[in-house]
């Protein structure tokens, strides 16, 4: 089946769950859907990663227990990274089908989102070694679930104020980067290892580990005696190593370990923040052997060649105050690259500025532009627009620092709009949804829609919410013209921290059951106008998430709202005292949707044009209908997906306007359901009589 028959394939089943119809491209000629090979359906075991990774809850809610299981099951054989919102509505759906119990045989990352009230005690040390392994980041909007797992590792230990042996610490893993400073301090020197995959550590933590590398009891011995090996193996925590501790290391094995780690920076192994980190901390222990200098002094070290800037001491020979004395213009100009391939402490970067204006006074050229990523966020609006930006190279180069550049972004992006450069889809792919989030709403509004389509899923959490209610717009031009709520939900859910209280209750409405990462993300505002209804019904079969999160600000602020009776209808006390959760179903089960869809009242989403029948099935054309009976439910999330422009566009059959679901009046379509308004416009007459028996 070549690559057109298989989009078509994908189309096919992507319609029959809902319909798409903003990147649908025609059926070809002499293809009819209805006569796909049903002989494909067993695809299980042969299905790709990258299909299992575009996991969707509602077509999988569609699947048996044992396909679910097996689905399950293949994400932890082909270590399938799935991100928090598809894990969460996954976690809810393998502990209804009764799958929770299997933890042994599924990823780590989805023990880390199951109820952690159905882990029976004498799988308490297996579930938490299991779940040890997970990525605990994933939980960075369910603050009580997270220390609800801490906690419920330390009680299968013995309590929470151990002296954690070598035997616990293997059990506890990654769950240790939770722990507080003292208990860190106080462990077994293997703790280093758990250590090792935090991906930060607080002040006091750091504190903790510079005691424990101080004390001598780990594998180094005392830092006088530690070697170029012994460093290395400390992986990142090396980075943390305090100045002084530096300063009891023999004065060789510092030199040879600050001189790896900038190798391993300028061959771009290592990102530039954590050697910067190394090269600071280091510098500082060793800065009270240099002899003081005035500030009026001359270049000490000789000039500044090419060669030296090979040198991977380079940064130990010429401190800030050398390097402005000795770089001149001229190699600055040959070797930029190699200069700002070293981790310049942030001192060191002003120097550097301060010597590109002297070099470039009527501003820097593009060609040197796309090195300069490490300095971009030294820069204001106003020196920024002095620079010449046309090429995407250029603009993706600037914005690829792991900096916030906040107050850069728009200037950046301005000076290569202005080049006539067009935002496409490729380009906010490359430089990511963060970087929206400092985008003007003059620049956001000149992404076609087509292009933000082609994006596809971009993180805008960190946004500030300004910047979310533009983007939601943007975004509504973008899918308002998908047929069905559950399709449009899909794309939408991103975008959803700018939605307005009406989306939201429209999407209630809809049954779209919303994951708790999304629902954490609204605005705090907008979901303070929404009813206890509107939320349960939003969240669906999610609700009992509430508890993981309701420490988070936008949750308890909501929380905070209701009153113990509504409390005690979601299932939660008063006193958020037991962030495990209950166990049992909350005494909201009658007017919690299930994951099944089911009858939507969506008549003010966008593109509504697909019917939605009264019995809750799923509604496709006629043509596709056959294809619902012979392709097993299992298929239906397998493969589909928003099928992007063909190689071969096919000519379209002419068809005669299709009446959308949203123009006609309910009486006029045979809705029982009365809807709150009649919108003006809408259709009247035989071509919306029985649109829902369709």
């Amino acid at each position: 089946m070549g690559p057109t028959a298989g989009a078509l394939v994908r189309l096919g089943l992507v319609l029959l769950v809902s319909l798409t119809a903003h990147c649908a491209s025609p059926p070809a000629e002499g293809i009819s859907p209805g006569r796909l090979d049903t002989g494909r359906a067993d695809l299980w075991a042969s299905t790709s990663t990258s299909l299992v990774q575009d996991f969707w809850c509602q077509p999988a809610s569609l699947l048996s227990r044992d396909q679910l299981s097996a689905l399950i099951r293949r994400m932890a054989t082909q270590h399938v990274q799935l991100r928090a919102w598809q894990l969460s509505c996954l976690a809810n759906l393998a502990t209804l089908r009764g799958l929770q119990g299997d933890f042994q045989l599924h990823p780590p990352d989805l023990l880390l989102f199951y109820n952690l009230a159905q882990v029976r005690e004498e799988e308490c040390r297996a579930f938490t070694r299991r779940a040890a392994q997970g990525d605990t980041e994933l939980l960075a909007n369910l603050p009580d679930q997270r220390a609800a797992l801490r906690n419920t590792a330390l009680a299968c230990l013995g309590g929470p104020h151990l002296q954690l042996n070598a035997s616990d610490l293997l059990i506890l893993g990654v769950l240790v980067c939770d722990l507080d400073a003292a208990s860190i301090a106080a462990a077994d020197p293997h703790v280093l290892q758990n250590l090792q995959r935090c991906p930060r550590l607080s002040p006091a933590q750091q504190e903790a580990l510079n005691q424990l590398l101080a004390s001598g009891r780990t594998a180094l011995g005392p830092p006088d005696s530690w070697n170029l090996e012994g460093l290395q193996t400390l992986g990142p925590l090396a980075t943390y190593i305090s100045p002084s501790l530096w300063r009891q290391v023999q004065e060789a094995v510092g030199l040879d370990f600050f001189g790896s780690v900038v190798s391993e920076c300028r061959a771009g192994r290592l990102r530039q923040r954590e050697a910067r980190r190394v090269v600071t901390s280091f510098l500082e222990a060793k800065a009270h052997l240099r002899p003081k200098r005035g500030t009026g002094r001359a270049c000490m070290r000789g000039d500044i060649t090419a060669a030296t800037l090979r040198d991977d001491l380079f940064l130990v020979h010429y401190d800030c105050a050398q390097l402005d004395s000795c770089l001149g213009s001229h190699v600055l100009r040959a070797n930029l690259d190699p200069l700002l391939q070293h981790p310049l402490p942030a001192e060191c970067q002003r120097v550097v500025k301060a010597k590109l204006a002297l070099t470039y006074p009527r501003g820097v050229p593009e060609e040197q532009l796309r090195r300069m990523a490490s300095l971009v966020y030294l820069y204001s609006r106003a020196e920024i627009g002095q620079w010449d930006i046309s090429s995407m190279d250029t603009l993706v180069a600037l914005l690829a620092s792991d900096a916030a550049l906040n107050n850069q972004t728009e200037a950046v992006l301005q000076k290569f709009l202005d080049h006539n450069g067009t935002l496409t889809g490729a380009l906010l792919v490359a430089i990511g949804g963060s970087r929206l989030c400092w985008m003007s709403p003059r620049q956001i509004q000149t992404i076609r829609p087509s292009e933000f389509r082609l994006a596809g899923d971009l993180d805008i959490s960190s946004c500030p919410q300004s910047r979310k209610n533009v983007l939601f717009a943007k975004a509504r031009e973008a899918f308002g013209g998908t047929q069905t709520p559950d399709i449009y939900y899909r794309h939408m859910r991103p975008y959803l921290g700018g939605a307005s209280v009406e989306e939201l209750r429209h999407l209630a409405q809809a049954n779209v059951s919303m994951d708790i990462d999304t629902f954490t993300n609204l605005n705090p505002h907008v979901l303070q106008s929404l009813s206890l209804d509107n939320v349960t019904t939003l969240l669906g079969q999610n609700v009992g998430d509430l508890q993981k999160a309701r420490s988070h600000p936008t949750i308890s602020s909501w929380l905070r709202s209701l009153n113990s009776s509504s409390l005690g209808e979601l299932g939660l006390d008063a006193n958020p005292s037991s962030p495990t959760g209950p166990s049992h179903p909350t005494s909201r089960t009658p007017n919690t949707p299930s994951l099944v869809p089911r009858p939507a009242h969506t008549k003010d989403l966008p593109g509504n044009a697909a019917v939605v029948p009264s019995s809750g099935s799923l509604v496709a054309p006629l043509g596709y209908l056959p294809l619902a009976v012979a392709l097993p439910s299992g298929l239906l999330w397998l493969l589909r997906g928003a099928v992007r422009t063909p190689t071969r566009t096919a000519v379209p059959t002419p068809q005669p306007p299709r009446t959308s679901w949203s123009q006609c009046h309910p009486q006029d379509r045979g809705d029982p359901e009365v809807y709150l308004d009649a919108q003006p416009g809408r259709k009247a007459g035989p071509e919306c009589k029985g649109l829902h028996h369709v």
